[in-house]
């Protein structure tokens, strides 16, 4: 079995438009409370070492992470939303399948038949329980400030279509699931139409789904299906996501 790391760090990075603060704190440092705790001397400990903790202030939103219903709307599929803690863990291991758009310009959307056309290329039919990812090729800008406007991405009715395939997660390489929000204030501000504004996000009102926001590595997959992914978020009570360590499992 193989397993490939799909997931970008937690980090003070200049990807991240919110601030991350890790303060790291040292073995010497943690001396004296190691000391208390057990009733020792720093004598008593290998050269005067304790232990090394960190302590990190960061938005759920942070890092590869996955979204809940309650992210995008108080309430889904007509009751109310659920966040990441409530959330069915059977969503988050499935079999994966990746649908190549790199050929894509930066902020352009990905349609319904440019996801048929993928699904052709690759000669496969959706299945229900089927983890879509989506691969922008945005993540080869992790790092870089430019991260944060690269890549395509879905819109209402492309999320809805791939839903209404039985599929309840879907992912994406890139900073959102939907176009870079450079992207869509262009758009509204020439057309003057709200639906443009985080429609990929907003279908969750009326269909429930959770969804992977930077993704990386997924053209290391050496095959778009017949593997198994898994994305498990941390449970945080109350919480609109859940960071999660996303992985592609070759058998």
């Amino acid at each position: 079995m193989k397993i490939i790391d799909l997931s970008v760090p937690i980090e003070e990075s200049p990807s991240e438009v919110e601030k991350v603060e890790i303060k790291r704190i040292s073995h010497t440092e943690t001396a004296d409370m190691f000391c208390a705790v057990f009733g020792c001397s720093k004598e008593d400990l290998p050269e005067g070492m304790g232990w090394a903790v960190d302590h990190i202030c960061l938005s759920t939103h942070i890092g590869t992470h996955v979204d809940a219903p309650w992210h995008y709307f108080p309430e889904s599929e007509g009751k109310k939303a659920r966040t990441i803690d409530e959330m069915p863990l059977e969503w988050f291991y499935g079999n994966g399948v990746i649908l190549d758009f790199r050929y894509k310009a930066d902020g352009e959307l990905i349609t319904v038949e440019d996801i048929e056309q993928a699904l052709e290329k690759i000669n496969y039919e959706l299945k229900e329980g089927d983890i879509v990812l989506i691969m922008t090729g945005a993540d080869k800008y992790w790092g870089k400030p430019e991260y944060f406007s690269k890549g395509c991405g879905l819109d209402r009715e492309s999320t809805l279509w791939i839903l209404d395939h039985g599929v309840k997660v879907i992912g994406i390489d890139a900073w959102t699931l939907d176009i870079p929000f450079a992207f869509q204030r262009q758009i509204f501000e020439k057309t003057k139409n709200a639906s443009i504004l985080w429609s990929a996000h907003r279908a969750g009102i009326e269909r429930e789904y959770c969804h992977i926001e930077k993704l990386a590595n997924l053209d290391k997959v050496p095959k778009p299906y017949g593997f198994k992914f898994a994305c498990f978020p941390v449970k945080i009570k109350g919480a609109s996501a859940g960071w999660c360590r996303a992985v592609a499992i070759i058998e």
